[in-house]
């Protein structure tokens, strides 16, 4: 099952995530479950929020590594949205 992890960060948190980054990128690459991942980018070229993919056996599982991300667990973000995605292209 496709889910697509959509998280905004709170204002002012830039240097959270910079704080936090390396972890988060280890989170990725050992949990295995990561087809697709990014920064989502402010008007300047900031980084502002997360576009994660997952593949996971169901929502639970996606809500699990979404917890468990270094930076939830850091306060990084204002808003986490998970939602099924289907992938057409690519």
């Amino acid at each position: 099952m496709l889910i697509a992890l959509i998280a905004r960060d709170k204002p002012g948190a830039l240097q959270i995530r910079k704080d936090n980054r390396d972890a988060h990128l280890a989170y990725i690459e050992s949990s295995g479950v990561v087809s697709q991942a990014g920064p989502l980018l402010d008007e300047a070229g900031e980084m502002a929020g997360s576009l994660v993919v997952l593949d996971v056996a169901d929502m639970a599982k996606a809500e699990d590594w979404a917890a468990n991300d270094p930076y939830a667990k850091a306060g990084l973000f204002a808003k986490v949205e998970l939602i099924a995605w289907k992938k057409v292209i690519g």
